[in-house]
């Protein structure tokens, strides 16, 4: 085949064959394809789109182009693999509560993350705030602390899914990275690679997301479900506001505490609230004995109220070198040595936080990553304690930066007082699940 007749196929609107995709994804891995040929296909890809077919083929190709992990032999017998996969977010620490709940549950979660750049988080990063905490797990440990404790989540292997890897970084630098196939593409491909029967997704869709529009955002998880269903996957998505952070904690040893928090049956009510609907998706389509998402609701809140999510985390930051410790008394997670709030300056509701102003100023203060290689203070990070649709006094505070010094202090401060608006008629507080898409 030659790649210049694949590229102008696609160019002109047409739809490419199984043979054709499987040609195009050995290229990117084999380097037999030059990169200026890929992102020229890419660019014809951004402007062309693919039909459903051609995503779920490319998606597939992609999967198979490095290792693929079975995991069933670490689980009981006829046990589905549920994954949980977030697109990122302001605030996001989901998955620090979500698989514990799961786990507790008696659903196996292993799950393969990843680590923040720009004003999202990483999940990695905020478990690493942890003393000792380390990603870094071979395919037989990962097997048997999936067997043993029920939940593992690792930093993705070197080859798994080998082409998305060069196939992204290509994207990066050519301005195609908003492709609705190729980001579905990419995150499908790393899930079915990972072995997983059963996928969660969660879209975020805000300003404090990669995807800002509602419409964008649904069109997206549309087609990640169909994907799924095309490759014979259970897939449930569900599109969830990012218009302000998710809880109240961003930064990464912040973001634990509220984990933490939160299993023992507190933390932000809209926290509380995503992190049970997305544990009942999992049980849902996971565990026979969930029949509805009420039961599967009820599951998940017995696990919080018994104390069980709490003590399956214990058990799993201790499996991977964490320091149990730290969980049991989170006073003893890093703490940033200077503390300063931002104050209302005049009564009123406060209407909109600006979410990628928040993750950004955290990014500023050392909490994230203008660039991959960066080091990351874990201390440091916002407080939100005025959400939308509260009201405030004059002098009540808005917000806590956590830094570490009084200049980084000043300077974030200065940037958030635009992030929050205050007006003096009421606003309503914002909904947390915007819309639930499934292959039923």
């Amino acid at each position: 085949m030659n790649p210049v007749d694949i590229i102008t196929k696609k160019r002109d609107g047409g739809e490419h064959t199984l043979d054709e995709l499987h040609f195009l994804v050995q290229g990117m891995v084999n380097d037999s394809i030059p990169d200026y040929q890929l992102a020229a296909w890419a660019m014809a890809v951004y402007f062309q789109g693919m039909s459903d077919r051609e995503a779920t083929q490319l998606t597939l190709a992609m999967a198979r182009s490095g290792d693929t992990l079975d995991l069933h032999d670490a689980v009981p017998p006829r046990t589905l693999i549920v994954a949980k996969h977030s697109s990122g977010g302001v605030g996001d620490k989901t998955t620090l509560a979500v698989g514990p709940i799961v786990a507790a549950c008696g659903l196996p979660v292993g799950k393969m993350s990843g680590r923040g750049l720009s004003f999202s988080g990483g999940t990695i990063d905020k478990l690493e705030s942890i003393s000792g905490w380390s990603a870094e797990l071979g395919e037989d440990r990962f097997r048997r602390q999936l067997r043993d404790v029920g939940l593992v989540v690792a930093g993705q292997t070197a080859n798994l899914a080998p082409a998305d890897k060069r196939l992204y970084a290509l994207r990066d630098v050519t301005g195609t990275v908003p492709s609705q196939p190729l980001i579905a593409a990419s995150i499908m491909s790393k899930k079915l690679a990972a072995g997983a029967d059963a996928i969660i997704l969660d879209v975020k869709c805000g300003r404090g997301a990669f995807m800002e529009k509602l419409d964008d955002a649904r069109a997206l998880a549309r087609l990640m479900v169909a994907i799924g269903a095309g490759a014979g996957r259970k897939v449930t998505a569900l599109i969830t506001g990012m218009e302000q952070p998710l809880g109240k904690a961003v930064g990464n040893a912040l973001e634990v505490r509220e984990a933490i928090e939160t299993l023992r049956g507190r933390g932000p009510a809209d926290f509380r609230e995503l992190v049970e609907q997305v544990s009942a998706e999992m049980l849902l389509l996971g565990d026979p004995a969930c029949l509805s998402l009420d039961a599967a609701h009820e599951r998940a809140r017995e696990a919080i109220a018994s104390g069980a999510g709490f003590e399956k985390l214990v058990a799993f930051v201790a499996a991977q070198g964490g320091d149990p410790d730290e969980i049991r008394h989170p006073e003893r997670l890093p703490n940033a040595p200077v503390q300063r709030m931002l104050l209302a300056e005049k009564n009123g509701y406060v209407h909109t936080i600006d979410a990628r102003e928040v993750g950004l100023t955290v990014v500023e203060m050392g909490g994230g990553r203008k660039k991959k290689g960066d080091s990351i203070d874990f201390r440091v990070g916002v407080v939100c304690l005025a959400k939308v649709g509260e009201r405030v006094a004059a002098g009540d505070p808005l917000c806590t930066v956590h830094t570490a010094d009084e200049s980084s202090a000043s300077l974030a401060l200065l940037r958030l007082r635009a992030a929050w608006r205050v007006k003096e008629d009421a606003s309503n507080p914002l909904p947390v699940v915007l819309d639930r898409i499934s292959a039923n």
